[in-house]
């Protein structure tokens, strides 16, 4: 259970600037869903897209799918834009709530530092972020074998 700092809401308003989406390494990963979805938007069958798109992200033994990255680590779908918008991963649309983005007050500042549009904008209920946080636990990532 999260830390109720947020009992009255987050304010966020997406503005648009890519930076969870360009310049650092990092994984989006993906789940069942995620992947029905992309392969349907790109027209491209299961097996195509993992091989095209993906990549095996070892965690400390734990293994899961993610999203390859271009040279420069913006995501490998980035292009003046999202250009999977419609179908992008769950790890996006939920972006900034994430659980370790939630933890406290503390966690939460980092992020309203790093993202122009955590803090301002759109004040999201305690529901609201409480359901991004149990759809991305309902979704479980894709374990490759």
């Amino acid at each position: 259970m999260m830390n109720d700092f947020y009992e009255n809401g987050l304010n966020f308003t997406c503005q648009r600037c890519s930076g969870c989406c360009r310049h650092e390494p990092g994984y989006v990963f993906l789940s069942e869903e995620d992947v029905k979805k992309m392969c349907k938007r790109l027209d491209l069958s299961r097996k195509k897209f993992i091989k095209k798109y993906c990549k095996v992200a070892d965690l400390i033994g734990v293994k899961r799918l993610s999203l390859i990255e271009k040279p420069n680590n913006d995501c490998i779908f980035w292009d003046n834009g999202c250009t999977v918008y419609e179908a992008r991963p769950l790890q996006c649309k939920s972006f900034p709530f994430w659980a370790h983005n939630l933890i406290n007050e503390e966690s939460w500042a980092s992020v309203v530092e790093s993202c122009p549009g955590a803090g301002q904008g759109e004040l999201r209920s305690k529901d609201e972020i409480d359901k991004w946080l149990d759809k991305r636990l309902d979704e479980p990532f894709i374990n490759p074998k």
